[in-house]
């Protein structure tokens, strides 16, 4: 069993910022336990300036453990990445110990809270990673998050690559990623792998009026994983997640539903709509998918002007079954909101046996950036708790994780406060389709779902214009995005879940 503690922004300065009392009865904590070794995911200084690291030099040695120390966005300001290196260390290294390795990477950009693991630092990691693959517990650091947070206000201080990172992590089976920078506490599971957020141990700056603290993390000899948010006041909150094993899934019983779900078609009289590709695929879907519903996520046409919508409500007339299409930000551009409404109507939940969609709205007028807002929030929270005896699908156009091969700039600005709402309700399906790259992960108990571009050829995704097919069985979620143009199919991913209903509620789908 390994034992590590996990503090982070200190924010270490003689000005008012720094509270020297919180990190003196943090740091008292550590060394009277038994913990192994020490991980501070950075802004140990609040401005980078040489006398805030001499005096941090000087607090991080009242730490009696084996200390890894990464940079934070504070750090790095006025050239103070200069002087981490200087005064504390290297600003990525590798830290071995028992069974595993922590690996630490500088995700800073100077001058800017926001934050990114360039090209050579990924590739770096990518290399590392594969280096230490037979360790039992792989462990990455770096200061910025990896997915959205609740409680940040509004979410724009992220990891610009941070699906491609996320992507990586997964691919190589790590374990944990470490992280601070918003000064809020949390932990996930995702998929396989535990994200751990700490809060801020020792800065004045807390949110919604929390007070300061630290995580310690456990690991098993069998294989698990306990974080443990353990605050000054000393009350703690525990999580533990245990590996799922075997990894290989075989549904049980026929399937229950077959989901189409397709965004960004973007249909207009512009060089880059695909208007054969639309057909053929459509063409595919009522022919020979033959699905209970389609699920639209939004970006029907390129711009919300008549025409558009004439052409686009021609195309989805074609289509042989139910339909719920919800609103991109291209959808209410110009006129858009109001033709949206005219062609296909206000988004509203359908219930298809003992399966609820629930629409979100979260486009905005002539903006890329979508919001909730907390009104929508709390409805989303009260659809979640009325319909918990169903099979609850989660339906919007933003995404809410990031996804690989996108400059990830807060598309969704309370994506946090959203994905709190989703996993605490435990909604049992979120579909989304922003970014033009399909791509689908489960986070606590949810598995979300992004479409890629199903007819725009300015997409993100290598496999080309694609859409999703979902199978729901009794015990899980299959997701396989097919080609558009060709009709084959490659796996984006096999879910294990729960569903909340006795299958003899449903009339199974065909196989």
């Amino acid at each position: 069993m390994i034992r590590i503690a996990h503090i982070s922004d200190t924010h270490i300065t003689g000005e008012s910022a720094y509270k020297g009392y919180a990190y003196d009865l943090i740091v008292n904590e550590i060394n009277r336990g038994d913990f192994d070794f020490v991980i501070h995911t950075g802004d140990v200084t609040n401005q980078g300036l040489r006398e805030e690291y001499e005096r941090a030099s000087y607090e991080l040695k009242k730490i009696q453990k084996p200390l890894v120390v990464i940079p934070g966005n504070h750090d790095v300001r006025n050239v103070g990445y200069t002087l981490f290196e200087r005064f504390i260390g290297p600003l990525n290294g590798v830290f071995e110990f028992k069974d595993g390795v922590v690996i630490w990477v500088d995700s800073t950009i100077p001058d800017l809270s926001d934050g990114r693991v360039g090209g050579h630092k990924f590739r770096w990691l990518k290399k590392k990673l594969e280096e230490y693959s037979d360790r039992k517990f792989k462990i990455v650091a770096a200061h910025h998050h990896l997915v959205p947070l609740p409680d940040t206000g509004r979410e724009r201080n992220v990891l610009f690559n941070a699906g491609d990172v996320l992507d990586l992590l997964l691919r190589h089976e790590v374990n944990l990623y470490t992280c601070g920078h918003k000064h809020v506490p949390n932990v996930y599971r995702i998929e396989d792998m535990v994200v751990d957020n700490a809060g801020c141990a020792s800065c004045r700056k807390t949110r919604k009026g929390d007070v300061n603290s630290y995580n310690i993390i456990t690991l098993h000899d069998d294989g698990r994983i306990e974080v443990t948010i353990r605050r000054v006041t000393g009350e703690e909150l525990r999580k533990e997640h245990r590996p799922v094993k075997p990894k290989l899934f075989i549904p049980r019983g026929k399937r229950l539903l077959r989901v189409v779900q397709m965004s960004e078609s973007n249909v207009s009289d512009r060089m880059y709509f695909r208007r054969k590709v639309l057909e053929n695929a459509l063409r595919t879907i009522n022919e020979k998918l033959k699905p209970d519903i389609v699920i639209h996520c939004g970006d029907v046409v390129d711009m919300g002007i008549e025409r558009y919508y004439e052409r686009a409500y021609e195309f989805y007339e074609r289509i042989k079954t139910e339909k719920l299409v919800v609103p991109g930000h291209n959808d209410i551009t110009y006129l858009g909101y109001d033709l949206f409404l005219e062609y296909f109507g206000e988004p509203e939940i359908k219930e298809l046996g003992g399966f609820t969609f629930i629409p979100v709205i979260s486009a905005q007028y002539e903006t890329p950036i979508g919001v909730v807002g907390r009104i929508g929030q709390r409805k989303l929270a009260l659809r979640l708790e009325e319909y918990r005896e169903s099979f609850t699908v989660v339906v919007m156009h933003h995404n809410i994780v990031p996804i690989p091969r996108s400059r990830e700039v807060g598309f969704l600005e309370d994506a946090g406060d959203v994905l709190r709402v989703i996993t605490k309700r435990e909604a049992n399906l979120v579909l989304t389709g922003h970014g033009g790259n399909s791509f689908g992960i489960k986070v606590e108990k949810t598995p979300i779902i992004n479409a890629g571009s199903i007819s725009w050829e300015l997409h993100r995704n290598p496999y080309g214009n694609t859409f999703n097919v979902i199978d729901v069985y009794r015990d899980m979620v299959v997701v396989f995005e097919i080609q558009a143009t060709w009709g084959s199919g490659r796996l984006v991913g096999i879910w294990k879940i729960k569903a909340p209903f006795r299958p003899s509620s449903l009339s199974p789908s065909s196989p």
